[in-house]
């Protein structure tokens, strides 16, 4: 990645900020801050204001860290209560033969609205392109943080949504993050937010094949 393209990267979050509203809470937080360190020197509500702005500072780090943490599929995280569902991976086997282009492709729906995906094994979190995302009715999470992510045409900002029901093949998924973007133009990933939940997936003469967990398997 070029100085050009991380500068850029960091503009696009930047510009960001005016519409996360963890974002704008965490600028507000640091700011009465701020404004308590000035007051406290003339009145002891200086302090009760600066101790406002760490306790809000606190819970805003909290949360952060616990939409980060779900991007890493050991660590099952979930608070429904601030917009982070469990996320479920059930049903039946499937297999999905490999294209001629070397990828592994599958027709899946995204809240019922169909599209074409690529398992991608390198991919930390699902992504959709702006197009499915708008069909399929995604929309930003309240709260959410952009995010950063790394492609094959440099850096990229996304914000993350949740996919109430995400089907491929056998498999159903429900409660889904995934990563949205302008720039991913009408390309679709399976990641590994949804392959780490099966109890195995694995190639056999050239097909690839996903097995969720027996508990959580559904009879055909």
């Amino acid at each position: 990645m070029d100085l050009a393209s991380t500068f850029s990267a960091i503009a696009d979050a930047l510009r960001a900020i005016p519409r996360s509203e963890l974002l704008l809470a965490a600028v507000a937080a640091m700011v009465l801050g701020w404004i308590g360190a000035m007051v406290a020197r003339r009145s002891a509500f200086g302090g009760v204001i600066r101790t406002v702005s760490s306790l809000a500072l606190g819970v805003i780090l909290l949360t952060v860290v616990l939409q980060l943490s779900r991007f890493d599929p050991r660590f099952d995280v979930a608070v429904p209560q601030i917009g982070l569902p469990e996320q479920v991976v059930s049903g039946g086997e499937t297999r999905i033969p490999l294209s001629p282009d070397g990828h592994y492709w599958v027709r899946a729906s995204v809240n019922g609205v169909e599209g074409n995906f690529m398992i991608d094994t390198g991919a930390t979190l699902t992504a959709i392109s702006a197009p499915l995302a708008e069909k399929a009715g995604l929309e930003p999470r309240r709260g959410g943080i952009p995010i950063l992510l790394g492609t094959a045409n440099g850096t990229v900002q996304a914000h993350v949504t949740t996919i109430d029901s995400l089907e491929l093949g056998n498999i159903r998924a429900s409660g889904t993050d995934a990563a949205v973007a302008e720039s991913f133009g009408d390309f679709n990933v399976i990641g590994m937010n949804v392959l780490a939940r099966l109890d195995e997936w694995r190639v056999k003469d050239g097909t690839l094949i996903l097995v969720p967990k027996a508990e959580d398997a559904i009879s055909e």
